[in-house]
């Protein structure tokens, strides 16, 4: 099955076969005619999705390579599918995995490690447990939060928005705080913003708010959401995402548009915009996202159209430009690709195979990630709605969809009956840490 085949199927026939795709076609390594007879020695900084997904598959395109992965975390906890899990769909250990698992099942070394500084003369990646050399160095470092639009210099600020109201958009204990914060509401307003720019999963706000919203409305709550969208519209999936909102919430979810927060008066618990003054009583503000500060010290970072800070990219090849055996791929990337699971994953794979190619001197083509977004609008019944799209760039080498399939009807799918968001991140946690 090729990837524009799977942009043709149903989202239920992808998750079927996307585990067996996984284990057969991408598992199978490339021709060996030119083989280096050294061991190529390649480095991931990053053990989230797409880092795992580059690790993984440099050891089935190049079984004689010497992988290591770097990751300052001792377990894996997924973002995505996090969103169920602050209203008790899942439990922890349905997100939960071992690196020291995805490293024994995929043949790689796991080194629990803080990356520190570069030494790009002499290849040597320095980290907080030493020295590692490399001939191919990727980072996927996932986001960092850009609170510099909302707090300029204002540190305090800074502080007791990250203490007090934290986005829950990067894995820990941000979201232990914000399910506390759900579990502890007894009535008034919480708010909820949308970014602009591209943030890390572009319907994780809208789901959100649709799944608070009916926690609400569930347990009978003198309560509302409102949430604050910085964009004029809604971002992805609009029109199933505005007809739950309309037709489910109508009494407990105020979405507003073209509504970014101007003002923030947190000992009165007011955010203020260009025509609203909103009185809250518990919040969680996600701010724009960026690259790491460690790329921004490396040197390593631009100006998008998309984000003040992201990594500086060639984007037909994923290397930095400059350097021909530094590679970037996830949600660091400067590309309008959706910085989300699936998008980061297939990516990853895609860097895998640019830099086999590169080792046994064969020619790469640019080939698109592939988005697959599943987001649950209702747990009572299940209701969810997909979208599933490859991309493409434009004259001006800006970043469009290509190939979108989406099912929004969910008055009328099966996609909650089938699960298939949980389906969907069973295949690809099974697929990373155990296949």
């Amino acid at each position: 099955m090729t990837r524009r085949d799977i942009l043709k199927t149903s989202l239920a026939t992808f998750l079927a076969l996307n585990a067996s795709s996984c284990a057969s076609k991408r598992s199978t390594p490339i021709n060996k005619q030119s083989i280096n007879n050294k061991n190529p020695k390649i480095v991931i900084v990053g053990g989230g999705w797409s880092g795992l997904s580059v690790a993984k598959n440099i050891k089935k395109f190049v079984p004689h390579a010497e992988v290591t992965l770097v990751e300052k975390r001792d377990h894996f906890v997924s973002c995505p599918v996090s969103n169920p899990w602050l209203f008790d769909m899942v439990n922890l250990d349905f997100l939960t995995h071992s690196y020291i698992d995805a490293a024994k099942n995929h043949n790689y070394t796991y080194v629990q490690a803080s990356a520190s500084g570069l030494d790009t003369t002499n290849n040597i990646l320095k980290t907080t447990q030493g020295d590692i050399e490399f001939d191919y160095l990727v980072f996927a470092l996932g986001i960092e939060y850009d609170y510099n639009e909302w707090c300029k210099d204002d540190q305090e600020l800074e502080k007791q928005l990250r203490l007090n109201y934290p986005a829950a958009f990067i894995p820990g204990s941000e979201h232990l705080s914000l399910k506390r914060k759900i579990q502890n509401f007894k009535s008034g307003n919480f708010v909820l913003t949308v970014p602009p720019g591209n943030y890390r999963c572009l319907p994780a706000p809208y789901e959100r708010a649709c799944l608070l919203a009916e926690h609400f409305k569930t347990n009978k709550l003198d309560a509302k959401v409102y949430l604050l969208d910085a964009n004029n519209k809604i971002t992805i999936k609009e029109e199933g995402f505005s007809t739950a909102m309309k037709e489910l919430y109508s009494d407990y979810l105020v979405y507003i548009s073209d509504a970014p927060i101007l003002e923030f008066d947190l000992k009165n618990k007011i955010v203020k915009t260009d025509f609203d003054e909103i009185k809250f009583e518990d919040a969680s503000f996600y701010p724009r996202v960026k690259s790491p500060k460690l790329l921004e010290d490396l040197g390593l970072t631009i100006k998008t159209p998309y984000n003040r800070v992201e990594a500086n990219l060639d984007h037909y090849t994923n290397q930095f430009v400059g350097y021909k055996n530094i590679y970037g791929c996830g949600d660091i990337r400067p590309m309008g690709f959706s910085k989300s699971g699936n998008t980061a994953y297939t990516e990853g794979e895609n860097v895998a195979k640019n830099i086999a190619n590169t080792i046994y001197n064969k020619p790469s083509k640019w080939v698109s990630p592939i988005t697959v977004c599943i987001s649950i609008i209702s747990q009572h019944p299940d209701r969810e709605i997909s979208l599933v799209s490859q991309y493409k760039y434009g004259k001006n080498g800006e970043t469009n969809f290509n190939g979108t399939t989406t099912d929004e009807a969910w008055k009328t799918n099966t996609l909650g009956a089938q699960k298939a968001q949980f389906s969907w991140a069973q295949s690809m946690y099974d697929s990373m840490f155990y296949g």
